[in-house]
C-alpha cells in the first residue's frame, strides 16, 4: 500500500500510529521493521496476552497506546540505525492481515521551503580526503534516485531532473545544488555522497519540507461594550498554520479564544482564531495577526484601532515579513 514518510532529527522520538477504521475481529497487532526487503518483528499487542516488545528493541521501542483497532509505538532517541519502514499488521479473523506503513528517515538538517521558491543544498567535507566523485541522491519511502554527480571530469544532472536541478557550486570538497521552483513532488531527503578512496562513501543529508503560507487577514469589530472588540485572525497554508494575535497596548488583553481549522479541497488548511479584546484605550492601538508553518519565516499584518470611539474604523494595514 501507500507509504507515509516521517522525518525525524537525530535524538528525537518518533511516534507511529495505526488505526483500523472498519470494525474487525482483530486478534493481534504486529509491528515490523522493513529494511532491504527483510522484515523484523518489533512488537506485538494481543487481546489475550497483552503487549510485548521483542528482545532486540526493548531499549528502543515502547507502546504509547494499545488497542486492537488503534495502536501506536514510540521509537526513543532515533539514530540512523532506526531508519527503515515500519509496518503495522492488524491480524483479523477471518479476513487476514490489514497493513499500514510509515517510513522513518533520520536527518541532520530540515530545510523548509515555500511552494515556488528555490531550495539550495550544500555539502562540505571538512576533512581533506581523496574524493573521486560527489553524488547527489533523492530518497523517497521506496525509491533512491541518483539526481546529479560531480567528478574531476565535470558535472552531470541525470535525466528526470534536468529541468529541476542545477549545480550552484562545484568542488570535490564543497558542492551545492539548487532545486528550482519547488513543489510537493520535490519533498524528501537529499543525500550528498562524497565517494572517497579508500574509505568509501561519506554521507551528508538534508530533508526538504515544502510548505505554503498565504498572507493572513485580520478583522476588528466593535462589540456591544464600549471597551471590547472582537478580533479575528485568519490564514491559509499547508501544513495547517499556527495563528497568533497580539496587541501593542499593555493594558489591553485578549480573552475567550476560539480557533477553527477548515480543510480545503486543494489540501491547504484555513485556520481562524477569534478573541475578545478588552480594556481601556487611552490612544489608538495596533492589533497584530501572525501566521507561520514549520520553522519558516512568519507573515504578519497589523491593524490600527483609532482612539476616538466615534471615529469610523478606518484601518491601516501593512505587511511585515520577519524571521525569528
Amino acid at each position: 500500500g501507500e507509504s507515509r514518510l516521517d522525518g525525524r532529527r537525530l535524538g528525537e522520538d518518533a511516534e507511529f500510529s495505526c488505526q483500523l477504521l472498519e470494525t474487525k475481529d482483530v486478534v493481534q497487532v504486529t509491528w515490523q521493521k522493513s529494511l532491504h526487503d527483510v522484515e523484523t518483528n518489533v512488537a506485538t499487542y494481543n487481546k489475550y496476552f497483552g503487549q510485548k516488545v521483542n528482545t532486540d528493541f526493548t531499549d528502543k521501542v515502547e507502546f504509547k497506546y494499545t488497542g486492537l483497532q488503534n495502536c501506536s509505538i514510540v521509537i526513543r532517541n532515533v539514530t540512523e540505525q532506526d531508519e527503515g519502514c515500519y509496518r503495522c499488521l492488524f491480524n483479523t479473523y477471518p479476513e487476514g492481515s490489514f497493513i499500514g506503513r510509515t517510513c522513518l528517515q533520520v536527518y541532520a538538517t530540515l530545510y523548509p521551503s515555500a511552494v515556488g521558491e528555490d531550495a539550495e543544498f550544500s555539502c562540505q567535507l571538512l576533512d581533506t580526503k581523496d574524493i573521486l566523485q560527489v553524488t547527489w541522491q533523492k530518497i523517497s519511502p521506496d525509491v533512491q534516485e541518483n539526481v546529479a554527480t560531480y567528478s574531476k571530469y565535470g558535472q552531470r544532472v541525470n535525466d528526470g531532473f534536468t529541468d529541476k536541478v542545477e549545480f550552484k557550486y562545484t568542488e570535490l570538497q564543497n558542492c551545492s545544488i539548487v532545486i528550482r521552483n519547488v513543489t510537493e513532488q520535490d519533498e524528501g531527503c537529499y543525500h550528498c555522497l562524497f565517494n572517497t578512496y579508500p574509505e568509501g562513501s561519506i554521507i551528508g543529508r538534508t530533508c526538504l519540507q515544502v510548505y505554503e503560507l498565504h498572507e493572513p487577514a485580520v478583522d476588528v469589530r466593535e462589540s456591544n461594550s464600549a471597551e471590547e472588540w472582537v478580533v479575528s485572525c485568519s490564514a491559509t497554508g499547508q501544513p495547517a498554520p499556527t495563528v497568533t494575535l497580539s496587541v501593542s497596548q499593555q493594558d489591553l488583553s485578549f480573552s475567550q479564544y476560539n480557533t477553527v481549522s477548515v480543510s480545503n479541497t486543494n489540501a491547504t488548511f484555513t485556520v481562524t482564531t477569534t478573541a475578545v479584546l478588552s480594556g481601556s484605550r487611552k490612544h489608538s492601538t495596533q492589533v497584530g495577526c501572525a501566521a507561520r508553518v514549520l520553522s519558516a519565516p512568519h507573515r504578519e499584518v497589523m491593524e490600527t484601532i483609532p482612539h476616538h470611539n466615534g471615529e469610523k474604523l478606518n484601518s491601516v494595514i501593512y505587511k511585515l515579513m520577519t524571521t525569528l
